[in-house]
């Protein structure tokens, strides 16, 4: 298999119980470090497919790799952000990270605690890290759910209609931190979303109808950076996710700067060959 490749799904079929297929022979990959979005209306089976590349669920026929090797169900080198947050609302925001830190790395109490405060500073969270979900705004809730999913280190990160429920300011702030973050650890990210305005800042868009693969495009590098500073355009000088700021080195950001977080292998790429 080429080793370029941190997903591969060939030939996926899936249906649930006595109801017709899902997904019907579905191929598609996504390059290490690359930003990848899964893009189909509302029961296309996007959601099905990436619970498959999750490990959570099997595929009736076909084969999924994950960096070469075949998937062998759920691991720590992949994590999710959900939603609906999915947080433990009788934990703090700090409970919450560091219960990810301990079932990832099997770190003790303290040092749990102390590692999510670091992650939570990341996004912007310190000063809310005692806080309950219930305390916390939609944008806030999910902040934490990507410091959650980070912790592990993961070589994977995907994003199961993380601004679903946010309105389009948040829901572009939401993404610009999971891009930023994204980019310094150097994650290959997979987002499943029915919003093509987010969609078209991502290097690769797949296109899923009828539980198969209509179109799969890498942007041209190009038309991608066109695209991030017009997404994030509106957020100059704005990056007070669900309205708590994020760090003073984000505020001075432009529009051109924000549009640059990509991936990093994704923007030293060569073109893609086509697969035999």
């Amino acid at each position: 298999m080429d080793g370029r490749y941190a997903i591969e799904a060939t030939d996926i079929s899936f249906s649930y119980a006595s109801e017709a297929p899902t997904l019907r022979g579905l191929s598609l990959h996504a390059r290490k470090g690359e930003f990848a979005c899964i893009l189909g209306h509302s029961g296309c089976g996007k959601s099905t497919l990436l619970s498959l590349i999750m490990g959570l669920i099997e595929p009736a026929s076909g084969s999924i790799r994950i960096d070469g090797e075949p998937m062998r169900g759920p691991e720590t080198d992949r994590a999710i952000v959900f939603q609906d947050y999915s947080l433990f609302p009788w934990m703090t925001a700090r409970q919450n990270v560091a219960f990810g830190i301990r079932h990832s790395r099997g770190a003790a109490k303290q040092e749990a605690l102390a590692l999510a405060d670091d992650y939570l500073a990341q996004v912007g969270l310190y000063e809310s890290r005692d806080k309950y979900p219930h305390q916390l705004s939609g944008g806030m809730q999910q902040r934490v759910g990507i410091a959650r999913a980070f912790v592990s280190k993961p070589r994977v990160i995907f994003a199961d209609e993380p601004t679903g429920n946010l309105d389009s300011i948040t829901s572009k702030q939401v993404l610009y931190r999971m891009l930023q973050i994204s980019k310094q650890m150097g994650t290959t990210f997979v987002m499943v979303t029915h919003e093509p305005e987010l969609a078209s800042c991502a290097d690769r868009i797949i296109t899923i109808l009828d539980g198969k693969v209509q179109s799969d495009v890498v942007q041209d590098p190009a038309t991608r950076e066109r695209n991030r500073e017009s997404l994030f355009s509106s957020l100059e000088g704005n990056m007070r996710i669900g309205g708590d700021s994020a760090s003073g080195e984000v505020h001075q950001k432009t529009a051109a700067e924000l549009a640059s977080y990509a991936a990093p292998a994704a923007a030293a790429q060569q073109p893609e060959q086509p697969k035999p």
